[in-house]
């Protein structure tokens, strides 16, 4: 985190409890949405991706932090594992892969996301969701009644 904070990628922040309300259901939205048939895979995929951003993000500013400058969402998944645990490394990695694929497919090509690729970041990310709840209730618990 020091390293981050050195490098001007991350700046202070004070949570509030609207966060603490809206982060979770703005991420509860892009899942049911990414669930959406008929939508494309590389659509679906994206909108996954902005949950998990977005569930990343409540730690994060729990621990008193805030992204800043370029590459936010990269810096949001480094930052993940010191905030909320080591064990949780490798699936900030993983979230970091969803990262380029889905920078990819917003700017650079379509139909290179198969629906097997957003079934997984879909699971992934509502394993992360409950982990983020736990981790809330046990470290925030004030924060969320």
């Amino acid at each position: 985190m020091s390293e981050l904070q050195a490098l001007g990628k991350l700046r202070p922040h004070k949570i509030s409890r609207r966060e603490i309300d809206d982060l979770p259901r703005l991420a509860e939205r892009d899942l049911g949405d990414a669930r959406v048939a008929g939508v494309s895979a590389d659509w679906r995929f994206m909108i996954a991706y902005e949950a998990a951003v977005a569930l990343a993000t409540i730690p994060l500013h729990c621990a008193g932090f805030r992204t800043d400058g370029t590459g936010h969402h990269q810096t949001t998944f480094l930052a993940l594992p010191p905030v909320m645990g080591m064990d949780l490394a490798d699936l900030a990695v993983y979230f970091d892969t969803c990262r380029t694929k889905h920078n990819a497919s917003a700017y650079d090509r379509t139909g290179s996301t198969s629906e097997t690729e957003v079934e997984e970041l879909l699971g992934a990310a509502a394993e992360f969701r409950a982990k983020v709840v736990s981790w809330l209730k046990a470290n925030y618990a004030e924060l969320i009644e």
